[in-house]
């Protein structure tokens, strides 16, 4: 019997990885339930079909998924709402009394004090992202301790785990925004902590990647804006939506 060839062993190796982990699913059927029905009727879960009554704790922890993406929406209106007064310029300057201000800074006061309604849109975009960080870490915590992160559902842990890192720098870029003491604060640490990555050439170049200088003298507040308004949200969509279309094929793994 003549020996399989190289190419051949890779292609039934990746194929069959493929298959084990997205099953070939009757999309025609599928479909057609979809239209036909007003509400898709889902299968007796694992738990109903085998009457456990142990785990019914776990049900309420399996809606984090949706509040994270609940935030993410609110977070989303209600940062287009402030980017209508936001100004990204965080080029230090001196008032007539000597004080550290900034046009960025001005704008949050400006959003703060006189724009209508101003304070209570970025109260909500404040308390919205503690709400989505919190709401994704404990989600990860559940398909942790439930073990859903084990096969075939290995890829979209990995996915989680991106997120998740997203979504922390969506808060640490948001957190820089305002320009005001704790952002120039936090600014520093991260720029300090990314130079201090070796060999020195690399820390440098991440360091001009991430923040646009070596020292934080408020251009930062530029390139973080670029990150928080352009760049994570588009990563952070397409990321969302590839996690959710894999759990939609590949179901919700019953705690176990």
């Amino acid at each position: 019997m003549p020996r399989e060839s190289l190419f051949g062993r890779l292609n039934r190796k990746v194929f069959g990885y493929l298959v084990s982990r997205f099953p070939p699913a009757p999309w025609s059927d599928l479909t057609r339930r979809t239209v036909e029905t007003v509400q898709r009727q889902v299968p007796r879960s694992h738990a109903e079909k085998y009457e456990l009554k142990t785990i019914w704790y776990w049900y309420p922890l399996y809606c984090l998924g949706g509040i994270a993406f609940v935030a993410f929406i609110i977070l989303t209106i209600t940062g287009i709402l402030l980017g209508f007064y936001y100004i990204p310029d965080g080029t230090i300057e001196f008032t007539r009394t000597g004080d550290v201000t900034s046009a960025a800074y001005e704008s949050m006061n400006f959003i703060m004090n006189d724009v209508p309604f101003g304070f209570m849109i970025r109260g909500l975009h404040h308390w919205g992202a503690h709400v989505m960080i919190a709401a994704v870490f404990l989600h990860m915590m559940r398909v942790y301790f439930t073990g859903a992160y084990k096969k075939p559902r290995e890829l979209n842990w990995i996915l989680g785990v991106i997120l998740l890192l997203v979504t922390l720098f969506f808060g640490y870029s948001g957190y820089l925004l305002p320009a005001n003491d704790l952002s120039r604060g936090a600014a520093t640490i991260g720029i300090n902590m990314a130079k201090a990555v070796p060999p020195l050439w690399l820390g440098e170049f991440q360091t001009l990647v991430f923040f646009g200088e070596l020292d934080p003298t408020g251009f930062y507040i530029l390139r973080m804006y670029w990150f928080h308004v352009f760049i994570l949200p588009l990563a952070g969509t397409l990321l969302m939506v590839l996690h959710m279309a894999l759990v939609w094929i590949q179901g919700v793994a019953e705690p176990h």
